[in-house]
């Protein structure tokens, strides 16, 4: 699986509080459903590798059942390792704001719970600033219906999903299409942005 070949690569860079220049960084996002959150990204030029997982929560090494019982604290996530010098932060903000519906703190889409919240875990200051500059943009947009309820946090253990979530779309092309299109997703979606929006 791909995530098992870049963990210890992920790791290494969550402990460096410094970016170095011409080495990968990591992003993480929750976006609700994890399998929904992997595919956007994964096309990306620039992008090494996405890993599903949790984050954000009181428990080390969650199960998806634990998880899933929101009594863990922790939210449905994926981690983006990416190359800088390809693909930049913005741009990866850009389309997770495209992958959401940013205004419901404790759900997504069909999926209810504090475990699929929407969120930014920032990994340093630049992160954090670029995060908020973009929450403000989705604010004054005028596109959405309610205010923008998706969290900015800084990013704490991220615990990586059991395998068979690892690039489900992939795995299981049709129960990921019947999900994804039973979800509601892509009709909000294609509401808020267009048919053109990144997907």
């Amino acid at each position: 699986m791909k995530y098992k070949t870049t963990m210890a690569l992920v790791l290494g860079l969550m402990v460096g509080a410094t970016a170095v220049a011409g080495q990968p960084e990591v992003a993480t996002f929750a976006g609700g459903c994890f399998w929904c959150m992997e595919p956007p990204f994964d096309k990306l030029d620039g992008v090494i590798s996405t890993t599903s997982g949790y984050t954000g929560g009181r428990e080390a090494n969650p199960t998806y059942k634990e998880v899933s019982s929101g009594k863990t604290g922790h939210t449905e996530a994926v981690q983006i390792v990416y190359d800088p010098g390809k693909i930049s932060y913005r741009k990866l903000l850009d389309v997770f704001w495209r992958q959401i519906n940013p205004t419901t703190p404790d759900r997504q889409f069909v999926d209810v719970g504090s475990q699929y919240r929407p969120g930014i875990f920032y990994h340093d200051d630049a992160q954090k600033r670029l995060a908020e500059e973009t929450k403000k943009e989705m604010a004054e947009s005028g596109r959405f219906d309610g205010p923008i309820a998706t969290e900015i946090t800084k990013a704490g253990a991220f615990w990586p999903a059991e395998d068979y979530h690892q690039d489900y779309y992939m795995k299981n092309p049709k129960r990921y299409k019947f999900y994804r299109f039973g979800s509601g997703r892509d009709r909000y979606l294609d509401k808020v942005w267009g048919k053109g929006r990144d997907s």
